[in-house]
């Protein structure tokens, strides 16, 4: 498992689109998504589904950078953010009609494995598409070996370390593990040791070249490409959270089922994607780009603030309201980094751009996730343990009724008792959306550092 995050590490910096064959890699990352796909919908036992959604995530994350390059180059600089925001909307999509159609596989005839097979289907009608994506070689003439040679995998299974011991710590301190238990507290150590070696290995490009190190240092010289990576983490962190706390309100604070719920998503996902390609259209018009994200930042902050102060009884209509505020920042900004930075690089950099961003948009999702996370599990456990002192329920019992609302505890307790653990964890849903107050920050911040220039419309030729 850890090797096979490490392939994923490889893919999703971008650095394998710079020395394989771009359609044939795109090509090879979708296969590998199918593949994953089978093994999970096939899958007997639960080790064999983690194992497919392994694979399936390895081929997700290249099949994203691929289409992220393949745009790149094949359209102008003009046209670029439209269609970079056409793979939002395509997600966006997705994300509505996911929940919807596995849904209705899990409660008719055809059972949850079709959510995956389903895949497949759409594999074999892509086929022909994907074989007619015009072919771009950046290293010709190189043999493979050599290619294989000039991945970092040192850094790669660094990074993946580094990523695995920081979700671990926090998905297990203070739930599974208390936090000052020394497993915690090893786990937490190890992350820091691994961000020394990771970064040592980096500078110095150890076992790798300077060209080839997974991280590209070089842009750490770059304001503009500093601030777009921040700008772009913070924008991850407030389109994610919503995406997977707006559901889980509803379910205990409406009693709603896991497919009401995801469709409660419907307005949040409408408007954010209709941003992220009104971004794309404008951007080549006003041609500045600070202004987007300093917008991008204000509505995040204002959404973020607003969905911390809600309670059980919010009606729906604000929570929708609430959160579109959010998604009209997520939507700005989520997207746009991915037309700036190429054209701020040289050209021979354009692939190690495109990863550059997508390290700080996955790296902010998975942060995001994890600390949003371990604050609701620590929050909600704390205030729920009070509610229901003195009745009878056990760490476990308490652990299951914030895993959801159909728990037993719900079920054997008075109207009163009911509300007041639903409002417990309401309360500790609302804290989380700190983290898109904190990100909206930043974006505000990053905007006002960024440069007064217009994009340039060709391509550097120097730094940025």
């Amino acid at each position: 498992m850890f090797y096979l995050s490490s392939v994923t590490d490889i893919l999703g910096s971008g650095k394998a689109y710079g020395i394989f064959n771009v359609k044939w890699l795109h090509i090879s990352s979708v296969t590998t998504f199918a593949i994953g796909s089978a093994i999970c919908g096939a899958a007997p036992t639960m080790d064999a589904l983690i194992v497919g959604r392994v694979i399936a995530g390895i081929g997700g994350g290249g099949m994203y950078l691929g289409n992220l390059n393949l745009i790149t180059l094949n359209t102008s600089l003009r046209e670029r953010s439209v269609y970079m925001g056409g793979i939002g909307i395509v997600w966006g999509t997705g994300t509505i009609l996911g929940p919807v159609v596995g849904g209705s596989f899990a409660d008719s005839r055809a059972t949850w494995r079709w959510s995956f097979y389903i895949n497949l289907v759409i594999f074999a009608l892509m086929i022909p598409a994907m074989i007619l994506i015009p072919s771009y070689q950046p290293q010709p003439g190189v043999p493979t070996l050599i290619k294989l040679k000039q991945l970092d995998w040192v850094g790669a299974l660094l990074n993946a370390g580094l990523y695995v011991s920081f979700v671990i710590a926090l998905t297990f301190g203070g739930t599974t593990w208390a936090w000052g238990d020394g497993r915690t507290t090893g786990t937490f150590a190890a992350c820091f040791l691994i961000l020394i070696l990771f970064s040592v290995q980096q500078y110095f490009s150890i076992l790798t070249t300077p060209a080839n190190r997974l991280f590209p240092i070089s842009f750490l010289k770059s304001r503009t490409m500093i601030l777009l990576y921040t700008a772009s983490a913070a924008a991850g962190t407030a389109l994610f959270i919503p995406v997977y706390f707006i559901p889980l309100y509803f379910q205990f604070s409406r009693g709603d089922s896991g497919l009401q719920a995801a469709v409660r998503l419907l307005p949040f996902i409408c408007v954010d994607i209709t941003f992220v390609m009104g971004q794309g259209i404008l951007m080549p018009l006003v041609q500045y780009y600070f202004p987007f994200y300093l917008i991008s930042g204000i509505f995040a902050v204002g959404g973020g603030a607003l969905m911390y102060t809600v309670t059980a009884t919010t009606s729906a209509s604000a929570i929708y309201g609430f959160t579109v505020l959010i998604a009209v920042g997520a939507g700005i900004g989520s997207q746009a980094a991915y037309s700036i930075a190429p054209v701020k690089v040289h050209q021979s950099k354009i692939s190690d751009s495109i990863g550059f961003i997508n390290i700080a948009q996955i790296g902010g999702i998975v942060l995001a996730l994890s600390i949003s996370g371990a604050v609701f599990q620590n929050t909600a456990f704390g205030s729920l343990t009070k509610v229901l002192a003195g009745l009878g329920f056990s760490e476990r019992d308490v652990r299951s009724a914030i895993a959801g609302s159909k728990s037993a505890v719900f079920e054997g307790v008075s109207e009163e008792v009911r509300a007041r653990a639903i409002e417990a964890i309401v309360q500790a849903i609302g804290k989380t959306y700190m983290l898109v107050v904190v990100a909206g920050s930043v974006a505000l911040v990053s905007a006002v550092l960024m440069k007064r220039e217009r994009l340039r419309m060709e391509i550097s030729t120097g730094g940025a």
